[in-house]
């Protein structure tokens, strides 16, 4: 296979690729989080960075009007079944569109900054604030760059080509270190902002040369002058802007729920918006490695078979990518629950990161982790929705989950905070945080899972109600309920023999050095690790069977992937 060239029909493989290139982007995230809790700590220094990324993060968001790659995926195969030309002629009309369009908005966004940081962080003081509206408009570059690699990243991903995608989170977190190690010193938290501009610059920068081996041009200066609103009235703009208007509704309300969550957070003791993003980064290890690399790496399948409207081959696809993410985050999630203080410390404990830091950040680490599944499984079915050519229901179960995250945060930040003193003993006790201040943070991180869980099994029931009325198959969409529960339960033993190993290990290998927290994680992480996979063999469980079959071979070769993943012709 050319890796940098070469088209992937296989689902497993893809997301293999993908997954991969995320772990690799997710251990630079890792040391990305680290330099800045060993510069930092909890601090409101780190406050005021997380929150800057808010409004930029908002209007990525909504630039993907114009940058959806799931939007943009289904027009283009459409188009590229009736000729070439017109494939490239709507790219080319589609970025001057939104590079028009978002910089008009990010330049709005630059004077109207004093108004909105007053949304965003209405806890902080006024200097905080200036400082804060500094880096935003710093960082409103970002959101322009980014949503023209969107929309790079689409069409090379519509020829089945991933590694460029999956190479773009690598280099846009190495533009982000780039900035903590060179630009931090000299400039002060405004060189951590323009190291978000060179993560974005380099996320961008990665795509231009396959999406020119591919036939596409990006347009010159004439074509900007050239070019008529009137040609958006073309089917193809119309059909973009019905599939991502409800998309961007219900993106817009996943970044809306956040920053509510950042600006509750932000009238918290110092340090409550840094410990909420710390440990969101971690538990989004799985769900970005799993979840959305099958969700990925599925999408343009999906897509082609309800085109070709193989219903049985649709509902099988989902079902397939549904047990193996499932497969993986499942005993994650269990484990990083039980191991969730020793991954704080060895992940983050260094410099200014306490003991204090530590502890307020693995109880919210904690909460994060029982979601891990459900945020890894709505990707896949958001994505399932699309190719059905239906954004809407995913909208309002999108607009009902945000809302119940947002209403539900106010109501657990005052339980945490004037609750019944025997109650919060309880919550101290239980969630082994001490006497540590600040824990009504961890209020927040319950709301946000509280919503994840929520949307997720609403999607499914959806999903499977949609998909029977749109192939007329009553049982178009079967999922595998026997091995999730197996699945499961596997993962709760995985769990325990775990913390047993914990409690064992902690007899002769203390807290005190890093090394004495990394043996204890490692020896009881591995312990439940071989737990899971060596019960599920005995089970025939064909995920480990295959993991197994595949030592000594080749990562990508065709005859060691599930069938169910690797049935799609080779065009």
């Amino acid at each position: 296979m050319n890796f940098l060239n070469g088209a992937i029909y296989s689902i497993n493989a893809a997301a293999l690729l993908i997954g991969a290139a995320g772990l690799l982007s997710r251990a630079l995230g890792i040391l990305r989080d680290r330099l800045l809790a060993s510069e930092f700590g909890a601090s409101r220094d780190l406050d005021i960075y997380y929150a800057a990324f808010q409004i930029p993060d908002f209007l990525y968001t909504v630039f993907l009007l114009g940058a959806a790659s799931a939007a943009i995926i289904p027009v283009l195969l459409e188009l590229k079944a009736r000729d070439e030309e017109s494939v490239r002629r709507f790219m080319t009309r589609l970025i001057i569109v939104f590079s028009i369009g978002s910089t008009a908005v990010s330049v709005a966004a630059f004077f109207l900054m004093p108004f909105l940081v007053g949304v965003i962080a209405p806890g902080f003081s006024a200097g905080e604030r200036d400082l804060l509206i500094t880096l935003s408009r710093i960082m409103l570059l970002s959101p322009v760059l980014l949503g023209i690699s969107n929309i790079l990243s689409a069409a090379i991903q519509s020829a089945r080509i991933f590694l460029i995608y999956a190479i773009t989170g690598i280099v846009y977190n190495l533009g982000i270190i780039i900035g903590i190690v060179f630009f931090l010193p000299s400039f002060g938290l405004a060189g951590l902002a323009a190291g978000v501009i060179v993560g974005a610059l380099l996320h961008v920068s990665i795509q231009i040369a396959p999406f020119y081996r591919l036939g596409f041009r990006l347009p010159g200066f004439a074509s900007f002058l050239s070019f008529r609103l009137a040609l958006l009235r073309d089917d193809s703009f119309k059909k973009l802007a019905a599939l991502s208007l409800p998309r961007i509704f219900a993106l817009s309300l996943r970044q809306i729920t956040f920053i509510a969550l950042v600006a509750i957070a932000s009238t918290l003791v110092s340090g409550s918006i840094a410990v909420l993003q710390f440990s969101y980064n971690l538990q989004y290890i799985p769900v970005g490695i799993f979840g959305l690399s099958f969700a990925v790496a599925t999408f343009p399948q999906l897509t082609e078979l309800w085109i070709s409207r193989e219903g049985v081959r649709w509902g099988e696809t989902v079902a397939a990518a549904s047990r193996t993410i499932f497969f993986w985050v499942a005993p994650l999630s269990v484990l990083f629950y039980v191991l969730r203080a020793q991954i704080v410390r060895v992940f983050l404990g260094a410099g200014k990161f306490d003991w204090t830091d530590t502890i307020l950040t693995a109880a919210v680490f904690g909460v994060f982790s029982v979601a891990i599944v459900a945020e890894a499984l709505i990707p896949l079915f958001v994505r399932a929705f699309y190719t059905l050519e239906n954004t809407r229901k995913p909208f309002i179960i999108a607009f009902f989950a945000a809302c119940l995250s947002i209403f539900s945060a106010f109501g657990l930040v005052a339980l945490f905070e004037y609750g019944p003193p025997a109650f919060i003993d309880f919550l101290r006790h239980f969630l082994k945080v001490g006497n540590t201040e600040g824990i009504t943070v961890i209020g927040l991180s319950w709301a946000f899972a509280l919503g994840g869980i929520v949307q997720v099994i609403l999607l499914f029931f959806a999903l499977k109600k949609e998909a029977a009325a749109r192939f007329n198959e009553r049982y178009s969409l079967r999922m595998p309920w026997d091995e999730f529960f197996r699945i499961s339960w596997v993962s709760l033993l995985a769990g325990v023999v775990a913390f047993g190993t914990l409690r064992t290990v902690n007899l002769v290998v203390t807290l005190d050095t890093f090394m004495g927290v990394f043996t204890q994680g490692t020896l009881s992480f591995l312990a439940g690790a071989v737990t899971y996979a060596g019960v599920l063999y005995l089970f025939g469980n064909k995920e480990v069977e295959e993991l197994v079959g595949t030592v000594n071979r080749r990562l990508f070769r065709r005859d060691i992937l599930p069938r169910e993943f690797d049935d799609s012709p080779r065009e």
